[in-house]
């Protein structure tokens, strides 16, 4: 059973960074595709970026530039580098396997950026 917690959120001005970071309790080796979601008030859990085993990622056409997700299977941790921080990405964020798995679900990080 793989337990994961998120951290590095906080409150940021617009233009700013954060690094979140989810640390795996077990293996994440074995999951081939790592993922960051976020979830806003009053909408839907959106998959912002995922990452393959091998280091393919891929990211949602809104933070495409400014985001970079990253991944240390020896560490067992997921990382999301977030520049260029805009209000509309305050949000709840949370780390996952893509798909993802409902056990997996943690607490999740809170970042709010200010205009």
């Amino acid at each position: 059973q793989v337990r994961l917690v998120e951290s590095g959120g906080g409150l940021v001005q617009a233009g700013g960074s954060l690094r979140l970071s989810c640390a795996a309790s077990g293996s994440i080796f074995s999951i081939n595709t790592m993922g960051w979601y976020r979830q806003a008030p009053g909408k839907q859990r959106e998959l912002v970026a995922g990452i393959t085993s091998r280091g393919r990622t891929n990211y949602r056409d809104s933070v495409e530039g400014r985001f970079t997700i990253s991944r240390d299977n020896a560490k067992n941790t997921v990382y999301l580098q977030m520049n260029s921080l805009k209000p509309e990405d305050t949000a709840v964020y949370y780390c996952n396997a893509a798909p993802w798995i409902a056990d997996y679900w943690g607490q999740g990080t809170q970042v709010t950026v200010s205009s």
